[in-house]
Parts: C-alpha cells; sequence; structure tokens
C-alpha cells in the first residue's frame, strides 16, 4: 500500500487523479491510499504569497508528513517545491509537463479598457503586466481556480490572469489567452506536477522513477537551478523557461527588482550544463554581473 499525501484542493486532487492513472498503467500491482491534507496556503489567504515563499506554503504540511513517515510520498504543483529541498526528501517522478503558458481571461491583453482591474497574487504576473501595460491596475487575488474565476464573473475585476495547465486539468473551457511564453514568461517549472517521497525509500524509488518524463526533468532542473543560484523564492519576480530541443536547452528569462532595469536572457544551453556555466546566467539575472561572457 502507498499512502500519497494531497492538499484538499480541487486542482491537487485533481493533479492526484493524474498520479493514479500513470501508476494504474506503469505500476498496476500497487495499491494506492490518498490522503488529503491542508497546506499553510490554502489555510492563510491573507498573507501575500511572497512573504510565505521561503517556508514552502504549499507543501510543508506534506513534506512533514512524508519524514514521519505518516504518508509515503505526496503529489505537487513542482513550481510549489523549494529548490533548497531538504536532503531527505526526493523527486523520483517528475511528469510530462502540461502547458507552460500563463493565460489571461476573458479577453485578450490589448483588448483591456485603460486602467482595468486585473487580478493576480503573483508578483511575477504583476510585473510582465505593468511591463506590456503600464496603465493597468494590478490587484491581489487568491483563492482555488474556481474561487478566483467567480470573482472575475462578479466583476470584482476586469481580467485575471491563470496558469493553462490547471484550467485544462480540470476541464475548465471558456475564453482564454494564452500569454507567449517567450514573451510573459513563466514561473519555473509552471506546468508541471513531480512526486515527492523520503531520498532513503529505495523500494517507493524505484516504483515513483517509472513515472518520471526526461525531457521534462532536464528543462525544469535548469529553472530550479537558476533559481536556486539567483536564492530566488517560489514568489520571486523571476520568470525562467527551458525547452529541450536535442541536446540543447533553449532558455528565456526574465527577473525584476535585482537591478534598476528587468534583466532578460535569451539563449541555448548544453544539457549537460555544469553549475558554474549556470551561476553565469543567476548572477547576470541578480546584476552580480553584466553581460553572459
Amino acid at each position: 500500500m502507498l499512502k500519497v499525501g494531497t492538499r484538499e484542493s480541487a486542482l491537487a486532487m485533481r493533479q492526484t487523479d493524474i498520479f493514479r492513472e500513470k501508476m494504474a498503467v506503469l505500476n498496476p500491482d500497487v495499491e494506492i491510499e490518498v490522503i488529503g491534507m491542508k497546506a499553510l496556503g490554502d489555510i492563510d489567504l491573507t498573507s501575500p504569497l511572497d512573504q510565505m515563499s521561503n517556508v514552502g506554503a504549499f507543501v510543508r504540511e506534506l513534506d512533514e508528513a512524508i519524514m514521519k513517515k505518516a504518508i509515503d510520498a505526496s503529489v505537487n504543483s513542482l513550481k510549489d517545491v523549494p529548490t533548497k529541498m531538504n536532503p531527505a526528501l526526493a523527486l523520483p517522478a517528475i511528469f510530462e509537463r502540461d502547458a507552460v503558458e500563463d493565460v489571461i481571461l476573458p479577453c485578450r491583453l490589448e483588448e483591456l479598457p485603460q486602467g482595468a482591474k486585473v487580478g493576480t497574487s503573483s508578483i511575477r504576473r504583476g510585473m510582465q503586466l505593468k511591463s506590456l501595460r503600464p496603465d493597468l491596475d494590478i490587484q491581489p487575488l487568491r483563492g482555488n481556480i474556481h474561487t478566483r474565476m467567480d470573482k472575475l464573473d462578479s466583476g470584482k475585476y476586469d481580467a485575471i490572469l491563470l496558469a493553462k495547465a490547471g484550467l485544462d486539468r480540470m476541464g475548465i473551457e471558456r475564453p482564454m489567452y494564452k500569454l507567449d511564453r517567450k514573451v510573459f514568461i513563466p514561473a519555473p517549472a509552471q506546468g508541471t506536477i513531480a512526486v515527492e517521497c523520503r531520498a532513503d525509500d529505495a523500494e517507493n524509488l524505484e516504483i515513483l522513477k517509472k513515472l518520471d518524463h526526461a525531457p521534462t526533468r532536464a528543462a525544469v532542473t535548469l529553472e530550479r537551478d537558476l533559481m536556486r543560484l539567483m536564492g530566488a523564492g517560489c514568489s520571486a519576480p523571476v520568470g525562467i523557461s527551458a525547452v529541450l530541443e536535442g541536446r540543447k536547452l533553449s532558455l528565456n528569462a526574465v527577473s525584476y527588482g535585482y537591478t534598476p532595469e528587468p534583466r532578460r536572457v535569451e539563449t541555448t544551453v548544453d544539457a549537460d550544463y555544469t553549475q558554474e556555466e549556470a551561476a553565469v546566467i543567476a548572477d547576470y539575472l541578480v546584476g552580480k554581473r553584466d553581460d553572459l561572457q
């Protein structure tokens, strides 16, 4: 019996259903018990997410349950998992990435009237919105997907921004418009589901590794390495998006607040890059160096 923990939100439960579907194909003999839990980020809906980013607002309770052996593994959105993980924990499975883009509802960004009120609690999204449309009124927006859409439908906001992957997983079909990932750069690991377990749990590590998608792992590892080397938390005003193309990783990144003007990177990196090579990019994004040479 594999005891799997997950947050109790509808999206987290849907992501756990996806995990179960993959397990049924690749590990059909393994019985699964799902245990729902509340995370700090679900309970505290008033504190800004950037103030909770270093404590793993959406995974801390699950990580603690794994360490106490109350559960064997947890299913998470990888973008919520801190880049500086407890060394006693491992990520044996990173699923094939779903849609990476952010979307805007209910209309295109350029169609919004002057001074329109746009809801998002992501500093990254807010900064990128302001760079493209300085006239917009960016307002905080917390809650699950349906709560956020209800607030849009009630007229509290003229538009909201969400991750396309979450809407797709929930089967939500309504007018939404993708933002170009090379211009409006997503959060590191956005659109990716990952499974955590104890690093010394050899049996379950072997079982869960069957669910891993190597090309996605290569891309998100670079994204998360850059975040870690930058010293940036999950809610930092940083966008990083990598795609594996052959033996190269195509990289787009942007950072706000580290230098007077935003720093942008568009480059390619060898798939077997070194940490020193990644550090050059990270140092540029935080203003410790003025070029990538």
